[in-house]
């Protein structure tokens, strides 16, 4: 039997990277994952590529900063699953790195908008259902930048999205413990996925700020990981395994940004 087996997860950002592994690992153990992304195509794809390998998985098409899209994503994973246990919120992206005084407010509200603003959205339209099913989890997918990591120039979005976002899951944390719901947040460090497609540095090589370790990281694996290592603790967080972890955040980076 899977750590996960019978449940229903429902994974944003699920096309690629980490929320791309997660739903895979969630599938492998058992159970089924709504996959929300923007991409219909590759979403599909995913979907049939799920479902050949034997597992349980619907698509749904949306943007997970407008709140019609995320509520539709909810419904379905209750309509088509029969309720929902476990949410990953990890669609993001880096968005424009830029000096503040550089950074415009519209670049600023998109990083926003997708990072936290969606993470409110789909957090906001899971509780009644996982309330509904007696408990469950809820997994935040944040970042060591602007948590334990300030040495990326040009980063003022991005990082205070991602400190903002560990905030949340604490404070959702202790609202929703008494309902068994439990959330905690993901801090990955330096992981192998394609969220760097998505980043559009501007101007940031003169602000002069920069880590540099001569003898090499001392981190495990120097702090570079894969998908799949945020992937098994994601897993974890929505098993029983971890049924009286709440409130915390855990920092996937070979202990990487201790030094930073």
């Amino acid at each position: 039997m899977g750590m996960v087996e019978g449940k229903v997860a429902l994974v944003t950002g699920a096309t690629s990277g980490i929320g791309r592994a997660s739903a895979r690992r969630l599938a492998e153990e058992g159970a089924a994952v709504v996959l929300v992304a923007r991409n219909e195509e590759d979403g599909q794809a995913w979907q049939a590529e799920l479902e050949r390998a034997g597992h349980r998985a619907r698509f749904v098409a949306g943007d997970v900063g407008e709140a019609d899209d995320v509520a539709r994503a909810v419904r379905v994973a209750v309509e088509h699953f029969g309720g929902l246990d476990i949410v990953v919120a990890n669609a993001g992206i880096n968005g424009v790195w830029a000096p503040v005084e550089e950074l415009r407010p519209e670049e600023w509200d998109r990083t926003l908008r997708t990072n936290l603003r969606g993470t409110y959205l789909t957090v906001h339209h899971a509780v009644p259902h996982l309330r509904a099913r007696g408990g469950g989890s809820v997994i935040v997918m944040s970042s060591v930048n602007g948590t334990r990591t300030f040495s990326n120039p040009g980063t003022s979005a991005y990082a205070s999205s991602k400190a903002a976002q560990v905030a949340f899951a604490k404070v959702v944390a202790l609202e929703l413990g008494r309902d068994g719901i439990r959330c905690n947040a993901v801090c990955p460090g330096r992981i192998d996925t394609s969220i760097e497609e998505s980043t559009d540095p501007r101007d940031t090589e003169r602000l002069g700020i920069e880590v540099e370790l001569p003898k090499g990281s001392p981190a495990v694996d120097e702090g570079s990981g894969e998908a799949d290592e945020v992937a098994d603790v994601c897993v974890f967080l929505a098993s029983d395994l971890s049924r009286h972890v709440s409130g915390v955040e855990l920092f996937v980076d070979g202990g990487a940004s201790l030094l930073r």
